[in-house]
């Protein structure tokens, strides 16, 4: 960069943040709006690598520019490093839980048929708070909506994976009178009043004799039951088309599903896919959320990042990164500062490095000078685990494969991983929490992770605990 050899350069870029520092203050109005941005495993090595993709490791995502960070601690009731449901219930119900289990405290076991069911042992997302003074909700994602993190927003069960009847039945049975994660959107007591949904899993929703790829077996088709609540005023859609299209000041809930399974990576897609990407959708929840005079709260998850690293596909997760910040800076955009406080955090990370002294404007998917011991190439970004170790390690000859000639630039290039497992593992570290709007100063710190939801809770005056509006 110019200017970099320099004294001054690095003096003045010290005293322009000092200056922006002190002209800032701390808004302590009432926030109407609440949005929170989920990158789900997104730990800060993602975030760091990201920025490279963005012309270099001086840039910056949108959330990096906020004005207030801070840290959580992602551990669980039960385990050190975390899934991405315990998360959930902690960063959005405001109480940890135990590992796999989603709107349930930490008294109940992953896959507890019996306690899972006790609704004292429930415990409701700031969606529900928000629902209850009137407010609209929203929740989006790349995932399947009825994955672990969507679920927090709306669903309590013991076992993140049951997501239609059949995995009930087959964990439990069928008398146990458990709803399954599709059936509480669409029926239950928070999901039956969320305003703005999209995602994909369509096939959680139809039974298999409706629906070729369904994967019910109850009867129902729940998209169906969905058309046809609150009389016409439902609006269904499956395609990016039918979602810029529709005129939503006609409809009071809007519902999207764009695949049977997860959305496709954002690599994946092209003009012929006729899926939305993550700020088409973010728009338009604003857009559509906004008519309530009320204000509203909508969740926004970035969910693929996570589904990249499990299979070590390092370029797929920094670009479903910098997509994530797209959808950021469009709800920036759309919302004032004044009265719309915007959240930006991880569930938890991954085991991905990011390493060996690469010079500056090095390709981050590329080589780094370093010289190991056996004379072959080190690849700047690579994992502790995961499905790509066979590719990068010759058991037979007990050494490892010249990474250069495996990785080629596609888009589902593996990362070398040093040790041997189906799917990547989640890590342990804290993660990255950015805030902006009424009340973000209070985001500072090292905390623990469900403290989040009650510090939206506090600026928004939602929930039973402390709220700015009665403090004094």
């Amino acid at each position: 960069m110019a200017g970099e050899d320099t004294n001054d350069y690095w003096r003045n870029l010290s005293k322009d943040f000092i200056q922006k520092k002190l002209s800032s203050t701390f808004n302590e109005k009432r926030a109407k709006n609440v949005i929170m941005f989920l990158g789900d495993g997104m730990g800060l090595t993602t975030v760091a690598a990201a920025r490279n993709l963005l012309g270099g490791e001086e840039k910056q995502l949108s959330f990096n520019e906020f004005p207030y960070t801070g840290l959580s601690k992602t551990y669980s009731v039960d385990k050190i490093v975390p899934d991405s449901a315990c998360t959930a219930t902690a960063y959005l119900c405001g109480v940890k839980a135990q590992e796999g289990t989603i709107g349930v405290n930490g008294d109940v076991e992953y896959g507890d048929c019996e306690k899972g069911q006790d609704k004292e042992k429930w415990v409701y997302s700031i969606a529900k708070w928000a629902q209850d003074v009137g407010k609209s909700t929203g929740v989006v994602t790349t995932t399947r909506i009825t994955h672990a993190s969507p679920s927090g927003v709306y669903a309590h069960i013991a076992h993140r994976d049951w997501e239609n009847d059949q995995e009930v039945k087959t964990a439990c049975g069928s008398d146990k009178g458990i709803e399954d994660i599709a059936y509480q959107l669409i029926n239950g007591e928070v999901g039956s009043k969320l305003d703005f949904v999209m995602g994909g899993g369509k096939k959680h929703f139809i039974d298999s004799r409706l629906y070729a790829n369904g994967r019910r077996g109850d009867g129902l088709n729940l998209v169906d039951q969905f058309k046809n609540q609150d009389g016409s005023r439902n609006l269904y859609v499956e395609t990016r088309d039918e979602l810029m299209s529709a005129d939503l000041k006609n409809y009071d809930r809007v519902f999207g599903l764009y695949q049977d399974d997860h959305m496709l990576y954002h690599l994946e897609t092209d003009e012929t896919t006729n899926q939305p990407t993550l700020e088409e959708m973010t728009r338009k929840a604003i857009e559509f959320l906004s008519k309530n005079d009320e204000g509203y709260f909508i969740f926004i998850e970035g969910g693929r990042i996570d589904l990249a690293h499990h299979q070590n596909f390092a370029r797929i997760a920094l670009d479903e990164t910098v997509e994530f910040s797209k959808a950021i800076a469009a709800a920036r955009e759309l919302t004032s500062e004044d009265d719309t406080l915007i959240v930006v955090t991880a569930d938890h990370s991954h085991s991905i490095s990011y390493n060996g002294y690469p010079k500056r404007g090095n390709d981050i998917f590329g080589q780094t000078p370093a010289n190991p011991d056996d004379r072959k190439p080190y690849m700047t970004l690579s994992y502790a685990n995961g499905p790509s170790y066979d590719r990068f390690f010759d058991v037979e000859k007990s050494e490892r494969v010249d990474p250069t000639t495996v990785i080629t630039g596609d888009r589902y290039d593996r990362f070398p991983a040093a040790w041997p497992l189906e799917d990547e593992t989640h890590g342990g570290e804290d993660v990255g929490v950015y805030a902006s709007g009424p009340w973000s100063h209070l985001f500072t710190g090292v905390y623990e992770q469900n403290a989040i939801p009650h510090m939206m809770g506090y600026a928004s005056c939602l929930g039973s605990g402390l709220k700015m509006c009665t403090r004094k």
